[in-house]
């Protein structure tokens, strides 16, 4: 039987703009920093026999509250579980609105449509690319019963203008903490300010576990809550007990929980990365620091805009492409970036474009003749390219980086 050869697509052959490329082989998007001291406290957890959570878990979530300064935090299998958990012991439930960012990962906004709540997005603002406070108030109205606030790339957004809104309000804050472990506002650490707030431990993300998250919060009726929904809505305390005339065996289902707890072997993880995140953030500082000296000047991009109240945790480095300096669109620079050995990234399509809002009859999904809901979100996130950045990059490969986008876009500018 002759062989079948699949026919190339435009993106296995991206055009290199000039010479050889910088890089031979693929420098990767991003990489895990795992070491051998990972390696050893997850052998140690296999050869226990003790996988379920347990001691581990219980150490990791008092390390973590300690962390971010809260009373409670309860951890997870995954930063999706964090953020339904977080959405759920907030009380966000049926039909009440969220007013939430249309410039986050996908899976965020999906928490609150677990709940069957409605998604009502707010435009970002022009420098940070966070929720704009000022577009929160203008989409309020009596339905509204909380704002989702995700920390775009890893940098914080307006937590005292969110929270003041939500005072004068009434209503539950939630932080997208995934991408913004370590980061801080005005001193106080990203995750100590919202009714709760969702972490993870992707392998993309500022620490790993290979999956997993966690919930924090200094709330104790929240707390109580996330521990119901988090273990299958399983109550075994006798003095909370309807019938606590059974023996000891005996526990009851009071809540219709999922089972999100996470195993032995992520925590073990999690405590060895939790210990290197000093490091791992100083490292991040560096490289963004590199790359904002390198791109600072030039009229063909724009570099992330930081604020001097926030500490920026940098889970992502997110370019703004300035394309009337360009005679080319994101597409050829992403692709000649690739053939120049760099893989590169998008970050991030508005929530709300994807067809599942659509399908699902999202009132904020534009048609045809309507206007977007969120004009600037979209604006911007066709200007927006993301460059590696981790904690493995050698100085070699932030030269490289440096060298492949200079080269790339002084070849496409106008």
């Amino acid at each position: 039987m002759a062989a079948h050869h699949r026919k190339p697509l435009v993106s296995d052959r991206p055009a290199i703009v000039g010479g050889k490329p910088v890089r031979e082989s693929l420098l990767p998007f991003n990489e895990p920093c795992l070491d051998a001291r990972d390696l050893k406290q997850v052998e140690a957890v296999l050869r226990s026999g003790r996988l379920a959570a347990g001691d581990k878990v219980r150490e990791l979530e008092e390390r973590f509250a300690a962390l971010v300064g809260v009373r409670y935090a309860m951890a997870v299998a995954s930063g999706t579980a964090a953020l339904h958990a977080a959405c759920y012991a907030a009380g966000i439930s049926r039909g009440e609105e969220v007013i939430s960012t249309p410039l986050a990962f996908s899976g965020f906004a999906n928490a609150p449509l677990y709940l069957s709540a409605r998604l009502v997005f707010a435009d970002v603002g022009e420098y940070d690319l966070n929720i704009s406070p000022v577009e929160i108030e203008r989409n309020l109205t009596e339905g509204t019963c909380a704002i989702v606030a995700s920390h775009f790339a890893g940098h914080p957004c307006d937590l005292e203008s969110i929270g003041a809104i939500a005072r004068r309000h009434g209503l539950a804050v939630v932080e997208d903490a995934t991408s913004a472990l370590g980061a801080s506002y005005r001193g106080k650490t990203v995750g100590s300010f919202a009714t709760a707030a969702a972490f993870s431990f992707h392998p993309e993300a500022t620490i790993t576990a290979g999956a997993g998250g966690m919930v924090t919060t200094d709330d104790e009726d929240t707390y109580r809550w996330l521990k119901l929904f988090c273990n299958q809505g399983i109550v075994r305390d006798r003095a909370k007990l309807v019938n606590a005339k059974e023996g000891p065996w005996h526990y009851e289902v009071q809540e219709l929980g999922y089972d999100y707890r996470p195993t032995e072997i992520q925590a073990a993880l999690a405590l060895s990365q939790l210990e290197k995140l000093p490091s791992f953030l100083k490292r991040r500082r560096e490289i963004a620091a590199r790359y904002n000296d390198a791109f600072c000047q030039s009229p063909l991009m724009e570099i992330p805009y930081e604020d001097p109240d926030k500490e920026d945790a940098w889970n992502l480095y997110v370019l703004k492409l300035n394309p009337e300096s360009l005679r080319a669109d994101r597409m050829h620079i992403f692709l000649a970036l690739q053939a120049e050995g760099v893989e590169v990234g998008v970050h991030y399509l508005p929530v709300y474009l994807h067809p599942l809002h659509g399908w699902l009859g999202d009132p904020n999904v534009c048609t045809l003749g309507q206007d977007p809901p969120c004009p600037r979100a979209e604006t911007i996130y066709r200007r927006l390219i993301t460059l590696p950045l981790y904690p493995r990059m050698s100085d070699a490969d932030i030269l490289d980086v440096i060298t492949a986008v200079n080269k790339v876009l002084t070849f496409y500018s106008r």
